[in-house]
């Protein structure tokens, strides 16, 4: 019977012929029986770089903020529902936790049993830590990122001993539309808690997120199509339609290609492009419509109207020469907007959080709900401070009575505007 078979039935007896087989290993002996492979590497890996067995390292913590941030930045996002749906329950139910971290290693979530995120907490498994394998030795979340496949690490297959008391399974989760990793489900809990299904139920939810990722990748290109297409049939020529990575939705006139390269931070205008030299941008829904520039320039500036004049349905309509497209608002992104419109100079996170909370110490909340409202409109929003862009022409239609105006809201700042008469 080897270790692994034999963790199934006697987790205590298994944990501790890996403790000697691992103190052989650090020692220079040649261990018996032999770790598996893919420990016996990540150890090579922990030796060659210096990580210390016998002393558990802890890098500092993000702040909130970070986490905050990375957590809006991580398509990971996108698919918690089902990661929580496969996993949590289950977790909890068997002394589990769920934890989900970056690209970088560092944990963003964490869910399970209250019992066990407190053993967790003791081993600094914590919201904002890194768990990368060079910065606390061979781990769930850490060693799935380097061998990019699922692993489970049990007892002191750790390479830090203040871990052995602990069992891990991880997988990475990689972008279905590159195979980029970004990154790494696990579920972790005691040593007496270890099954050999483990590893195998992780990796199935990874792989569901990874499907449900596609899915959600091509619904939204679907959707941009669909803006598009009577766009590029009115311009002729060649142009194409792509999202804010530049994945292509649509394409008319010229060679279709998968992606483009664009730049972190593209605004409309004449802007170069790789592998397509000076191009015109102008926003649609999502995404971008692009132009090479020797294409006739579409006539007209582009307009945004926000429309606030129904009590139960808002929208925002950008329009342009290349024509329009309108998008469904959110009551939070129908008070954000208003006010950027009101306050054309701009607005700083803490003056919206105190215009929208009456708090300006609530950052993280208005940045997180910016990031979500410049994910339609793009370009068109500018930060630092947060405004409409200068060359965009911005009409807002409000209701004929001033108390018609966002009458769900209780942002002191709509407050203030509706009092007033006739409204902004």
């Amino acid at each position: 019977m080897n270790v692994t078979e034999l963790a199934a039935v006697d987790a205590p007896r298994a944990a501790r012929v890996l403790s000697a087989v691992r103190d052989d290993a650090l020692s220079g002996r040649r261990p018996r029986p032999a770790p598996r492979p893919v420990i016996e590497e990540s150890w090579g890996r922990m030796l060659r770089s210096g990580v210390d067995p016998d002393h558990d390292f802890r890098s500092g913590l993000l702040s909130p903020e970070e986490i905050q941030r990375r957590r809006e930045d991580s398509p990971l996002r996108h698919v918690l529902p089902v990661l929580r749906e496969g996993l949590v329950s289950v977790a909890d139910t068997a002394r589990h936790i769920m934890v989900i971290a970056d690209a970088d290693g560092r944990v963003l979530w964490r869910e399970g049993s209250s019992a066990v995120l407190r053993k967790a907490d003791g081993l600094g498994f914590l919201p904002g830590a890194d768990w990368r394998e060079d910065v606390v030795g061979t781990n769930g979340v850490g060693t799935p990122a380097v061998v990019r496949r699922p692993v489970q690490v049990f007892a002191a297959e750790h390479f830090v001993r203040s871990h052995a008391s602990w069992t891990c399974a991880g997988a990475p989760v990689t972008d279905p539309r590159d195979g980029r990793l970004i990154g790494v489900v696990d579920v972790s809990g005691p040593l007496e808690t270890m099954h050999p299904a483990t590893l195998a139920w992780v990796d199935s939810v990874a792989k569901l997120a990874e499907a449900r990722l596609r899915d959600l990748h091509l619904t939204a290109l679907e959707r941009l199509r669909a803006v598009a297409a009577p766009v590029l049939a009115r311009l002729g020529g060649r142009a194409l339609a792509v999202d804010r990575e530049g994945w292509t939705a649509a394409v008319t006139g010229m060679p279709y290609t998968s992606r483009i390269a664009l730049p972190k931070a593209l605004s409309p205008g004449r802007r170069p492009l790789p592998g397509l030299g000076p191009c015109l941008v102008e926003p649609l829904a999502e995404g971008w419509l692009v132009r090479p520039a020797d294409e006739p320039l579409p006539s007209g500036a582009t307009r945004i109207v926000l429309d606030l004049g129904n009590p139960r349905r808002w929208t925002v309509t950008v329009s342009g020469g290349a024509g329009s497209w309108t998008h469904e608002l959110s009551p939070r992104h129908s008070e954000l907007l208003f006010l950027l419109a009101e306050h054309r100079a701009g607005r700083t996170a803490a003056q919206l959080a105190a215009d929208v909370f009456g708090d300006p110490r609530r950052t993280v909340t208005v940045r997180a709900e910016m990031s979500r409202v410049r994910r339609y409109l793009g370009g068109l929003l500018e930060h630092r401070p947060y405004r409409f862009c200068d060359a965009a022409e911005i009409e807002v239609v409000v209701p004929d009575e001033p108390s018609g105006l966002l009458p769900f809201s209780e942002a002191p700042a709509v407050l203030r505007a509706r009092a007033a008469s006739p409204p902004p």
